[in-house]
């Protein structure tokens, strides 16, 4: 019994020595680590940062375009990084960090079978290879936002593809894979040249030959804005990637170790949220002097474009040229979307262009002059920023001309835009048979009242547009001012509301009211598949029409709108006839026919 307390005694003595003093104390002299632990974490907590951007870029696009696409842009955001990682894998890093080929191209090196890291390297090749997958989603990931409400998903997947297995790494390969921008010197510290700015000229190749969204420029130039349907969402996605930014920047230290590495890390993240404060605040002032009010949207544009210039020299320039750097980019931010939408006519829901494209070029080339070191406004010789500028020229060529196939390609086989049908419908039912992004937002007929379908028929019913079941009202007698007035409402789908008001119009129907309604008919709406589960019938998205006539024949809108409407088919909507007592114009007090004055128009086109 006495030897076998002694020994338990000596158990417990020694495990607690053990925990106190690990067996690597003492073998320190004689296990060698290859890899630095604080630069692993360093390089994989950039890796997760930079990740996070994708959600980011998510909800920012998501926020600043239309419901009816919510699901699409999410989609795109998720399957842009999920196709983008084999296929960087399988030739895409290869192609970017693979040994040089005359400064051009990396070898190939299929599925990263023989990358190392250089030796004094502190984390493995494996922690290298998903920090630079990540960089590459981010570019691919820019395009969706500039090409949203009107892209195929099927096209979007193969561009996206093409981006991360090709474009992106060649680019790449010259600025981060010792090609010949390298040895001439180019320096894009974190990639506002290498990532956003080869995503920008994607995003402007494939927005101009993509065209502009229905409804976006009228026939005589002008714009119509089309807001995005929750700046909440945008603004969250702004801060999302404002502080992955960090890891964005920051993290492309690569390193945590030694007073050197650590300093540059903090330097590189106040300079970084420097600029893109500055950037805020400047496309915040400026905006409220060219518009009356600070513009909320644009604002958000600002606080990127800040971050996106400051990217390149992040590392190089100082504090106050972080400054400048973020100021110049809200200027020019606010007057390149301006000069995109408006002048050149590319249409651009997001800013993309301008924020990835534009600011990445000039925060690229500002490095050359306000770099500490080698700056043309610091040491006098210009020579850094002729380099700089040479880059940036040599890879808006190469990624216009490498897009601008890809998308042609795309465009001659499998086609890169929806009809325009189901544009109009949106691009969550007729891309992927959703319902609704915000199916919650919209009740379903199975949750009303056994007595609310009788009101939903009378209101925003649909059903067969039977031309034998319109008939002329009833005559009434004349008001006492010896005029009738008659309220014609007709509803209808969304895609066929274009061609009617422009027929409405031309009668000389000068006012009417447009209401987005939701509401089914007799076919009791469509039945989807929502993760492979039957999704009831629900109230479809229309359009009623409510316009007030007296001089005009109710009879003439109603043939107009039967022969614009009519396919026979269910869902071509109704028309309501009913009687007015009276109309009063608020503005002027005006009552009956004063207050109304619609006039037919003669054969010559006259009122």
């Amino acid at each position: 019994m006495k030897t076998l307390g002694s020994l338990l005694g000596r158990l417990l003595f020694t495990s607690v020595f053990l925990c106190l003093f690990p067996a690597g104390v003492f073998a320190a002299d004689t296990v060698t680590q290859r890899y630095s632990s604080a630069d692993t974490i360093w390089v994989l907590l950039g890796a997760a940062l930079v990740f996070f951007m994708q959600p980011g870029f998510a909800m920012c696009e998501t926020g600043l375009t239309r419901a009816k696409n919510a699901g699409n842009i999410v989609m795109k955001n998720v399957m842009d990084f999920a196709l983008g990682t084999p296929a960087f894998w399988i030739l895409g890093f290869g192609l970017m960090f693979g040994t040089d080929i005359n400064g051009i191209i990396g070898a190939p090196d299929f599925f990263v079978t023989n990358f190392n890291v250089p030796d004094d390297a502190g984390f493995p090749s494996t922690a290298f290879l998903i920090f630079q997958t990540v960089f590459c989603a981010t570019a691919a990931t820019i395009v969706s936002g500039s090409m949203a409400e009107r892209t195929k998903f099927s096209s979007y997947c193969i561009y996206s593809i093409a981006i991360s297995l090709i474009i992106y790494p060649i680019s790449g390969h010259w600025i981060w894979g010792d090609g010949w921008l390298a040895q001439m010197g180019f320096h894009d510290f974190a990639g506002s040249t290498a990532v956003h700015m080869v995503g920008g000229v994607c995003a402007c190749i494939g927005a101009y030959l993509l065209g502009p969204r229905i409804g976006k420029y009228n026939e005589d130039g002008t714009v119509n804005a089309i807001p995005g349907h929750s700046l909440p969402l945008a603004t969250l996605g702004v801060f999302i990637l404002w502080f992955a930014w960090f890891g964005f920047n920051g993290c492309s230290t690569v390193s945590m170790t030694g007073d050197e590495a650590i300093q540059s890390a903090a330097h590189i993240f106040v300079t970084t949220n420097m600029s893109a404060a500055i950037a805020t605040c400047t496309v915040m002032f400026l905006t409220w002097i060219r518009y009356g009010k600070p513009d909320v949207s644009m604002t958000l544009n600002g606080a990127l474009a800040g971050l996106v210039a400051i990217t390149a020299g992040c590392d190089l320039v100082s504090v106050p040229g972080s400054f400048i750097i973020g100021a110049i980019a809200g200027i020019v931010v606010v007057y390149s979307i301006e000069f995109i939408d408006q002048k050149l006519k590319i249409d651009d829901p997001v800013g993309a262009i301008s924020v990835h494209g534009v600011c990445g070029a000039l925060g690229t080339i500002l490095t050359g002059l306000l770099a500490e070191q080698d700056g043309w406004l610091y040491s006098g010789d210009p020579h850094f920023f002729t380099v700089q500028v040479t880059g940036v020229i040599a890879v808006i060529l190469y990624v216009a001309i490498a897009a601008g196939i890809v998308f042609k390609t795309i465009k001659s086989t499998v086609g890169l835009r929806v009809t325009a049908k189901e544009e109009i419908s949106g691009l969550d039912f007729e891309e992927h048979g959703l319902p609704s992004a915000y199916a919650d937002f919209m009740p379903a007929p199975e949750h009303l009242s056994p007595t609310a379908g009788i009101t939903l028929s009378a209101d925003a019913g649909t059903g067969s547009a039977d031309a034998a079941s319109f008939h002329t009202p009833p005559v009434r007698p004349a008001t006492p001012d010896g005029h009738a007035y008659t309220l014609v409402t007709i509803i209808t789908s969304k895609d066929r509301f274009l061609p009617l008001k422009v027929a409405l119009e031309a009668i000389g129907i000068t006012g009417m009211t447009v209401t987005e309604v939701h509401g089914y008919g007799i076919q009791k709406g469509h039945t989807e598949l929502y993760r492979g589960a039957s999704v009831a019938s629900r109230l479809l998205p229309k359009i009623r029409l409510d316009i007030v006539v007296s001089a005009i024949s109710p009879r003439t809108i109603i043939d107009i709108a039967k022969k614009i409407l009519y396919t026979g088919k269910y869902g071509d909507g109704k028309i309501f006839v009913s009687s007015i007592d009276n109309v009063v114009k608020i503005r002027t007090g005006e009552e009956g026919f004063d207050a109304l004055q619609d006039y037919p128009l003669t054969e010559n086109g006259n009122k």
